[in-house]
């Protein structure tokens, strides 16, 4: 397949420089080490040269790429899906259905894609053959190791006998590569900025008078022009907690991590992709690997250990050529992490509080998906035709295995649900209702 069809497939007009170098050092060279900032496009930087490198006539798994995170596990998917390549892909994750798995699995596919976690306890059941698995990526390598997964790793490589070639891709320099890699002297392609911060990235010291520093992040987000914020804290309790005071102050946000049931975790981030929440609170899971849009404002509420995490949530915002603001928020007593710099400008918060404007849209919930042959163009059709609503009424629609969901402005969602409450998409009625 021709690398202009799949470029046009993904609304893509040509490859930058990182992914031009990447697919001629994959193809040709037998290990590779690419390093590159979130946000450059390093998913198809790795696996337009995997596709090269898969051969039509064999059965069974070519590539396994490993993933620390379902949902960057998920996004390489969505990836090759978009790349309409013809080759089988399937992923594997905690919190997936095992079973589902297996069925998947009893039809190879050429690519697979999973967590070390998960793809260990496939290969201990036998659900998958390791013989034809010539190449290997590991992407975000250093967040698995981060994560603990290294005796899965390691357990993992030692199985794959036959492997031709090793790729390890991270956004973090300077970080040790484990033995158990099998990795020789690899080819590097380093594409990192030298500094490490963007230059079109401004940071801004945001002082809090109290401890608790609750009321310091509602005035800062009060003066963000009804601008959409990644929100960090440290622990799940903290970005439960700080979202449910943010909500109750008027302001729409959400929590997201690793606790979370993958379903809840998944409509967190449909909401906040579709502007029905515009306030996301969240730990370190959401710092890289997630498709979410690009942030004009990133708020370290919690500031990380570790100042690789700390350039990872700052990762988030000035992103390719656009700009965007970190703020780092300290009580005055705070001990600051070394990593941050003392000559921070300090920005001066007005108690003059306006409630940023309500999100635009809703997200409707909608009990049929792609197992029920339901696609976008079946929900446009249905939500425009018979719930009246116009182009501009209807924003992203994400179509899941089971369930789908649209978003619709806000100030037709009433009309709307009144309109189609009796109505049939495509011979069947499906329950359709607000998001929760």
């Amino acid at each position: 397949m021709e690398t202009k069809q799949i470029l046009s497939n993904l609304g893509i007009e040509a490859l930058n420089p990182m992914q031009k170098s990447a697919e001629k050092a994959i193809v040709n060279d037998k290990d590779i080490l690419l390093l590159a900032p979130t946000g450059s496009g390093k998913t198809l930087g790795f696996l337009l040269p995997v596709l090269q490198l898969l051969k039509p006539n064999m059965v069974g798994v070519q590539c396994l790429i490993l993933a620390p995170s379902r949902e960057l596990a998920m996004q390489i998917e969505q990836v090759w899906k978009k790349m309409s390549t013809g080759y089988k892909v399937n992923v594997c994750y905690g919190g997936h259905a095992m079973s589902v798995e297996v069925q998947n699995l009893s039809v190879p596919p050429a690519l697979l894609i999973g967590t070390p976690g998960r793809i260990a306890d496939h290969i201990t059941r036998k659900t998958f053959d390791l013989e034809g698995i010539e190449t290997l990526v590991l992407d975000e390598f250093d967040k698995s190791l981060d994560l603990g997964f290294h005796d899965q790793m390691s357990f993992i490589i030692g199985g794959l006998r036959n492997l031709k070639k090793r790729v390890l891709v991270s956004a973090t320099a300077g970080i040790d590569i484990p033995e158990f890699t099998g990795l020789g002297t690899p080819t590097v392609l380093d594409f990192l900025p030298e500094d490490g911060v963007k230059i079109s990235l401004t940071m801004r010291l945001v002082i809090s008078e109290e401890k608790d520093k609750l009321d310091t992040l509602f005035d800062l987000i009060c003066s963000l022009n009804s601008e959409s914020a990644l929100i960090f804290c440290n622990h799940r309790d903290a970005a439960e907690r700080t979202s449910e005071f943010l909500n109750m102050k008027g302001i729409v946000a959400t929590f997201y991590h690793g606790g979370m049931d993958q379903d809840d975790r998944e409509r967190a981030l449909i909401q906040f992709r579709n502007g029905s929440v515009n306030y996301l609170v969240t730990t370190d899971l959401a710092a890289r690997g997630l498709d979410i849009p690009e942030m004009k404002h990133v708020i370290h509420y919690h500031l990380p250990l570790n100042e690789h995490e700390f350039v990872h949530r700052n990762g988030r915002t000035a992103r390719m050529h656009a700009s965007g603001t970190s703020y780092l928020i300290f009580h005055y007593e705070e001990e600051r992490p070394r990593y941050v710099d003392n000559s921070l400008e300090e920005l001066i918060l007005s108690k003059r509080n306006t409630l940023p404007n309500l999100p635009e849209f809703t997200t409707l919930y909608i009990s049929g998906g792609k197992k029920n042959k339901i696609n976008k163009i079946d929900i446009v059709g249905f939500f425009s035709q018979k719930g009246k609503l116009e182009k501009g009424d209807l924003g992203l629609i994400e179509v899941k295995d089971f369930t789908s969901f649209a978003a619709v402005k806000r100030s037709k969602v009433k009309e709307f649900l009144a309109l189609i409450r009796e109505e049939k998409m495509k011979g069947k009625k499906y329950k359709i209702e607000i998001a929760r």
